[in-house]
């Protein structure tokens, strides 16, 4: 028996479709400092291999905006920034290139400065989740409904959002109203259901360390994509983010919403030092490898910088350079193979994972191959250089909307 999901608007994030019978998709939050880049990015890595399609990063300072500027296009998925208080970090979001933003009305309450976020997104074709936190209610909805968060409560304040936008044209838009009490999320978010046709986005708030956070998170979230309400979901554990974008997938394949399948392949953007065509690589390793049904997770990666770093949680990757694919076992470089055997040998490589493990196929790694890869790797930072994708004129035009902001 299929679930008959309810009928919504859909909105674009980055490549992910949300809404209008899109597949349900996996969110999750980084808990790195948005300023470290490069542990941000690893963070990614690890939880878009766990089955994250999506990842929110915080935006709470001028260096997290500029951090954005460089992870952005370096991620492998979609990336949103996390705003409160502040809305001119918001606008340094959007100078940073995010793929969407996520505004807690509770306390961004200036009808000026929500109209101005809004506006911007609009001229950039950015959408917004309206979440609605049932923590943070803005303290005039509390006093209203008698001083406690009720579901009309959450629902209202969603809607006088909604009237801000409407009010500069702006409707691409998915909204969430969670709360940590179970009963009431589920409730908030049957009323919304009932009152707007926007995509929803589900979670818990605070569901808390496992493994009593996974049960009410599991209870909230799966009640409800039972009903057919929902189209995009979080699990807010106090755990490793790889646990909250794991428990979402497996929550899905559980209801039947995402099909089951024994290759994890992830793939960088095609960014600015990337050497090869990472779409058609990509897509050639997935034929290649989907057909020898072996569970394994593998990485393509477009460029020999960066790539065996950020994807080092992989079981296999291969990431391009100078006219050679750089093979990596778990991070670690295992040979250097010409660019039109890259998929071949991924596909040897991985018979050779699932016949002898991991620790097998590092012990059968080529004599020589890291310092090759090195060489590579530096002989491409001397010719692109450490900016290859201009994250730098992105930072600073993030510095001066912010100084004059500030003046």
């Amino acid at each position: 028996m299929s679930i008959e999901r309810r009928s919504t608007r859909r909105v674009q994030v980055g490549k992910v479709a949300i809404g209008d019978g899109a597949p349900i998709s996996v969110q999750t939050m980084t808990t790195t400092k948005t300023r470290d880049v490069e542990a941000t990015l690893a963070q990614i890595y690890a939880v878009a291999g766990a089955g994250a399609d999506i990842v929110r990063c915080t935006c709470n300072e001028i260096e997290a905006a500029e951090g954005l500027a460089q992870i952005v296009p370096r991620s492998p998925v979609p990336i949103i920034a996390d705003i409160h208080h502040n809305h001119r970090m918001a606008l340094a979001a959007l100078d940073a290139g995010v793929d969407c933003l996520r505004l807690n009305p509770g306390n961004i309450r200036k009808p000026e400065h929500i109209r101005t976020v809004a506006k911007e997104c609009k001229d950039r074709g950015v959408p917004i989740r309206i979440g609605v936190n049932g923590g943070s209610l803005d303290p005039s909805l509390y006093t209203k409904y008698g001083d406690q968060v009720t579901a009309q409560a959450m629902v209202e304040s969603a809607e006088r959002e909604l009237e801000h936008f409407h009010a500069v044209g702006f409707d691409d838009v998915k909204i969430s109203v969670k709360a940590s009490n179970v009963p009431l999320m589920i409730e908030a978010y049957r009323l919304l259901a009932d009152t707007v046709d926007y995509p929803l986005h589900l979670g818990v708030t605070e569901a808390g360390p496992l493994p009593a956070g996974l049960l009410k998170a599991t209870v909230g979230i799966g009640t409800l994509l039972a009903e057919g309400i929902g189209d995009t979901i979080r699990y807010s554990l106090t755990a490793d983010p790889i646990e909250e974008a794991k428990a979402g997938k497996q929550l899905l394949e559980t209801l039947g919403l995402r099909e089951r399948t024994g290759l994890d392949l992830i793939a960088c953007p095609s960014c600015g030092r990337a050497e090869v065509d990472v779409i058609s690589v990509a897509e050639a390793a997935r034929n290649a490898l989907e057909a020898l049904d072996i569970p394994i997770q593998v990485a393509v990666m477009g460029c020999v910088v960066n790539g065996p770093g950020e994807a080092r949680e992989a079981d296999l990757g291969i990431a391009a350079g100078r006219g050679r694919g750089h093979l990596f076992v778990k991070g670690k470089v295992v040979a250097v193979v010409p660019e039109d055997e890259m998929v071949e040998q991924l596909v040897q490589w991985a018979k050779t994972i699932n016949e002898d493990g991991i620790e097998g196929a590092l012990g059968r790694a080529d004599d020589g191959a890291a310092l090759e890869a090195e060489l590579d790797r530096q002989a491409l930072l001397d010719d692109k250089g450490e900016d290859a994708n201009q994250s730098g004129a992105l930072i600073e035009t993030i510095r001066r909307r912010t100084a004059v902001a500030a003046n």
